[in-house]
């Protein structure tokens, strides 16, 4: 019962903010009934700039699984980077973090249950193991799975019924005896986030954190 009401709910949050976010590994949401949750979901309302600005937030906050503290204190830290617009710094970091990475090598149908593989300790980075979801991969890292990660039923699932069709560019991956080993090429690029947001809808959310 608990699995259905959570795969109720994925649907629901996609539905409302009228995207699908491959994060949550739910896919269809949309196709059924593209509007939102509801008895009132097929009425078209205005919506307040502030709400408009907040689904795009929000769009971040689910995909990747963060709590909004969490999302806050990453702007935050992206801010500080001069090099590039900082919501593109954003996406980046986001798309280095090691649970989003394993989600992104098709090693599990969702980012929670990308951190469900990191927190029990099947996950290693060049060699060591990271049971910190938010650990960040770079360019060179190697990632790979114990050997009870790549037997387990998050990893079995993903195989089977992918939530991504390929891998991003970033990434490359091959076969390494009963398992695989991946490595991050190249930093990831703003778009290579899996689905469409406004970038200038959340910048101008963050406008006031610093």
């Amino acid at each position: 019962m608990a699995k259905i009401t959570m795969g109720r709910a994925r649907f629901k949050i996609q539905r409302r903010l009228g995207v699908e976010l491959p994060g949550l590994g739910k896919a269809g949401s949309l196709e059924r009934k593209p509007y939102g949750p509801g008895q009132h979901g097929m009425k078209r309302k205005k919506l307040s700039d502030y709400t408009i600005r907040l689904m795009e937030k929000q769009k971040l906050m689910f995909h990747y699984g963060l709590r909004e503290t969490q999302l806050s204190n990453q702007v935050s830290k992206a801010k500080k980077d001069r090099t590039r617009a900082w919501v593109d710094t954003l996406v980046i970091n986001l798309e280095c973090r090691i649970d989003n990475v394993i989600f992104r090598l098709n090693w599990a149908p969702s980012i929670l249950a990308a951190r469900q593989l990191v927190t029990h300790g099947h996950v290693f980075i060049n060699g060591k193991k990271v049971d910190v979801p938010n650990a960040t991969v770079y360019v060179g890292d190697e990632i790979t799975l114990t050997a009870k990660g790549f037997k387990s039923g998050n990893y079995l699932q993903a195989q089977t019924r992918p939530r991504l069709s390929a891998i991003p560019a970033y990434l490359t991956k091959e076969k390494k005896g009963e398992g695989e080993v991946a490595k991050m090429v190249s930093a990831p690029l703003a778009e290579d986030v899996p689905f469409t947001f406004e970038k200038q809808l959340v910048t101008e959310f963050y406008w006031k954190v610093k």
